[in-house]
């Protein structure tokens, strides 16, 4: 039966069908995964899983991390990520969630698969299942339709396994109103800072600076340096060697059509008049009346652009409208099916969409094309030309190695094979400062290395590298005399620290006795200030996120306006006395109520299976291949 429905759907469209199976999947932290062949690097009360299915989970998270790290992705972020780790736990639990479905006997028929694909509104054309838009989109995406209905059919195990142990789950008002009023509720504070800089003219005498380089020596330590000789062998320098042929070309074209496919795009201005989701009638009706009163004015003459700057209430407003060119799944399905059925030069009637009413003008339509064989030609062979020259310096980094023994110089091996050993200076572990495009990739895999050991074969962006450290120059602690100007520095630091919480203490202290200096501090020679009011998770005007001084705020009230402590943030240390509350708006709480019950029960349900999943995994039987998680 479902081999029917292959008979029947095209698309970029997708990815937005995943992006909301995928919801599901980071919420339980399991995906869909099958394959079985591959070696075993763990096993869950009998369960295997297999290196294959760790790969593709773990470059799964790499790629999401990229998206949402972007060029601050390094080497560091990513050991504080743990992805290893990460990608291990999600498929232990993948299998946990799988064997409690299996035990519960929950079964998915092929209608229900059939009926939830069918319902999926990205799958359908005006409201109707559209069969070659669903096999259009997954052939896009390379995915069969078989692994699709398969990550549906678990998709919806996990639905039912959720609906068994979480359906009983309530929030009541009380809870709601009580979380509203903790979210929203204002406080305003006065504070003091004590900030270390003002604190001047303290005389550090050579016995101090003695002590503290004494007891500091490790900080002060150099860094170890080390010398290598490396052979790169560099992709460019084998382009010569490869050869292309007509045929080669032709089946890269074939096998990659998505990369030479362009989409339809639109280009286009709009005016929005803003309108909350859950407005009451008259507001939608009283904007929509605003949109088609600019909308008269522009079909007698108006210009759009001008009209926008005038009217608009988004963020391209300054642009007059312009939003440039956009693919249909760019925008919300309102604004995008509308915009895309429209031609050059109309002005659409006002479209409803969750921001409001909108007025849109198509100023050009960018038809979708394919690029032909002949013009992607060149594109191909430079593709292909750069994928087979680093293929040809891999094996030549790999001859290499192959003739290379322990103990073995690769300068002098090199020699004998006609091949270019290059060697560094002295360089730290930020790596050689010229010599190398990736420094902090070569001193790691160098600093890993012992003394004439030769690496393996390295890829460092720009080609493979073999390495072999022949000098190694360990760190070693200086005498005072040579760090003496950071060591006062640091000293210094430390001082001016230490007052400035001295004088914060004693300004509490002074609080905390009952009196109350002016305003201006005049008798403790402080400034007193305060604040506007702040939520506990806004940014405090003139001190900037401070958790520790908004959480403690929150804990004052007019019974005990001081704190227990002085509290130490970026600028310094700060002294801080209750002022005002004030709770949120009570008529806003019935447009936010709604929302707010589904966040509640959402976090109920997180938290319940979280402890689910904890007890599972206890009562479970794991092992875990050494190098494969804790």
């Amino acid at each position: 039966m479902l081999r029917l429905m292959r008979d029947y759907a095209t698309s970029w469209l997708i990815k937005i069908i995943l992006g909301a199976i995928v919801v599901v999947f980071v919420f339980w932290g399991v995906g869909s995964f099958r394959n079985r062949q591959a070696s075993v690097i763990a096993s869950v009360n009998g369960d295997v899983v297999t290196i294959e299915e760790y790969r593709s989970t773990y470059n799964n998270l790499l790629e999401q991390m990229r998206q949402r790290f972007g060029d601050n992705l390094n080497e560091e972020v990513l050991q504080m990520l743990q992805l290893d780790q990460q990608a291990l736990d999600q498929l232990i639990q993948q299998r946990l969630v799988m064997q409690e479905v299996a035990r519960l006997k929950f079964r998915v028929t092929d209608e229900e698969v059939i009926k939830s694909i069918q319902n999926i509104s990205s799958f359908q054309t005006n409201g109707v299942f559209d069969s070659g838009l669903y096999t259009a989109v997954l052939n896009y995406n390379r995915m069969t339709p078989e692994n699709f209905e398969a990550a549906q059919k678990e998709h919806l195990l996990i639905q039912k396994l959720r609906t068994y142990l979480f359906s009983n789950f309530q929030v009541s008002e009380n809870e709601i109103r009580e979380y509203y009023n903790w979210e929203n509720a204002t406080v305003s504070i006065d504070y003091a800072l004590f900030d270390p800089e003002t604190y001047q003219g303290i005389e550090l005498t050579d016995e101090a600076l003695e002590t503290y380089f004494n007891d500091h020596k490790e900080s002060y330590k150099t860094d170890p340096l080390l010398k290598v000789q490396y052979l790169h062998f560099d992709p460019q320098d084998y382009k010569a060697e490869v050869h292309i042929s007509a045929e080669d070309v032709e089946i890269y074209y074939h096998d990659n059509q998505e990369k030479f496919a362009t989409p339809k795009t639109v280009e286009a201005r709009h005016i929005l008049f803003k309108v909350d989701a859950g407005a009451p009638d008259e507001e939608v009706d009283a904007a929509k009346a605003k949109a088609e009163d600019v909308l008269e004015l522009i079909r007698k003459g108006e210009d759009f652009a001008t009209m926008a700057k005038q009217y608009s209430e988004g963020p391209s407003k300054d642009n007059g409208g312009q939003l440039g060119a956009f693919k249909k799944e760019d925008m919300v399905a309102p604004f995008s099916e509308k915009a895309f059925s429209m031609n050059q030069g109309d002005v659409s009637e006002p479209v409803r969409t969750q921001f409001g009413w909108h007025l849109i003008k198509v100023e050009k339509v960018n038809e979708a094309s394919v690029q032909s064989l002949e013009d992607a030609s060149e594109t191909i062979r430079e593709i292909l030309t750069k994928d087979k020259a680093k293929n040809l310096a891999y094996d030549k980094a790999e001859a290499f190695y192959e003739t290379t023994l322990e103990g073995d110089l690769i300068a002098e091996v090199g020699k004998e094979m006609g091949l270019e050993v290059k060697t560094t200076g002295l360089f730290s572990l930020a790596g050689p400062e010229k010599e190398v495009q990736n420094p902090k990739a070569f001193a790691d895999a160098a600093f890993a290395l012992s003394l004439n050991q030769i690496s393996d074969i390295l890829d460092f962006d720009d080609g493979f590298y073999l390495l072999q450290v022949i000098e190694s120059i360990p760190g070693k602690i200086p005498v005072l005399g040579v760090v003496k100007e950071a060591v006062t520095k640091d000293l210094m630091k430390e001082k001016q620290l230490a007052m400035a919480e001295e004088k914060a203490k004693a300004y509490l202290a002074v609080l905390k006795s009952g009196k109350t200096p002016d305003s201006d501090g005049s008798d403790t020679g402080v400034v007193l200030k305060s604040t506007d009011y702040f939520k506990r998770n806004d940014q405090i005007k003139d001190i900037g996120w401070e958790s520790e001084i908004s959480r403690t705020a929150f804990t004052l009230s007019p019974a005990k306006p001081l704190p227990e402590d002085v509290i130490k943030a970026r600028k310094g240390f700060y002294v801080i006395r209750f002022k005002d509350r004030k709770l949120p708006d009570p008529e806003k709480f019935d447009k936010e109520k709604k929302q707010l019950q589904e966040t509640l029960r959402r976090q109920k349900e997180l938290k319940a299976f979280n402890l689910w999943l904890s007890e599972a995994r206890k009562k479970s039987e794991i092992t875990i291949q050494e190098g494969f998680g804790k």
